[in-house]
């Protein structure tokens, strides 16, 4: 299968990492690595950002600038682990209620763990759900956010889709997601790193230097920057822009649904 990155017209439903799957059979695939790295998720993720995830994701929070007020209610997608909904649940002085949605299991029951240990479970609801079938009435919260998640859903269209759907009127969109690198030098560099370094990384923390390669090969999958952006305008966003983090290693997109 070509290694070229997939473009707003679709690829990443059959696209497990570099290689070509059936249609209906990646998720269940997806599904396998997330269980396996559940209880070491947060490692993983310092493992492939180097550690920036953390900055990131920090960033991400001050962009949706979560009103401090009772009734404020965001979804958060594919964050099993809680790592965005509690940083949202702080940014509103634990005003916001934040439901934490995840088609795996394992990583839900990481999160809860996690909730009850921060003493932020009433602030909280975690769904065990599919983010291209999402159990919500229309126009349900004022905000969506999903980190590091949106290239493992088969049909981003879909997820997209649903998005909208379950948004308010003036309600925001915010996905951080693995990009393009920008930058001559630096894309070596992470090349280097994301195939020769990261699968070893996991194999000594986890055992399995297997799902760490897909997850390397599905950011190289993933749409870049401007081909992403247009997807989310097909879904029916305005205002639709995108900021690179650390050259583009990362980047944040935003649109609103007005």
């Amino acid at each position: 299968m070509s290694e070229s990155r997939t473009s707003a017209d679709g690829g990443m439903e059959t696209s497990y990492g570099f290689r070509e799957v059936p249609g209906g059979e990646k998720q269940g695939l997806v599904n396998q690595v997330f269980h396996k790295v559940a209880k070491r998720y947060d490692i993983m993720n310092d493992v492939m950002s180097m550690g920036m995830h953390r900055a990131w994701k920090d960033a991400m929070i001050s962009a949706l600038n979560p009103r401090k007020e009772p009734g404020y209610k965001v979804l958060d997608v594919a964050g099993g682990t809680g790592d965005i909904a509690f940083r949202i649940i702080e940014a509103s002085g634990r005003q916001a209620h934040a439901t934490v949605l995840d088609i795996n299991g394992s990583m839900l029951g990481v999160g809860a763990e996690r909730a009850a240990k921060k003493k932020l479970s009433d602030n909280l609801t975690f769904v065990e759900a599919n983010a291209e079938e999402l159990p919500f009435e229309a126009a349900s919260f004022d905000a969506y956010t999903i980190a590091f998640g949106i290239r493992n859903v088969p049909r981003i269209d879909k997820a997209l889709s649903e998005a909208y759907r379950v948004l308010k009127r003036g309600g925001r969109l915010l996905v951080l997601e693995f990009s393009e690198v920008d930058m001559p030098l630096l894309d070596k560099i992470y090349d280097a790193w994301s195939f020769n370094a990261i699968p070893q990384f996991g194999k000594a923390i986890t055992g399995d230097a297997e799902p760490y390669q897909y997850l390397v090969e599905s950011i190289r999958k993933f749409p870049n920057q401007e081909n992403f952006a247009a997807m989310i305008r097909q879904a029916g966003f305005s205002r639709v822009t995108y900021t690179n983090y650390t050259g583009g290693i990362a980047a944040l997109h935003s649109g609103w649904k007005l």
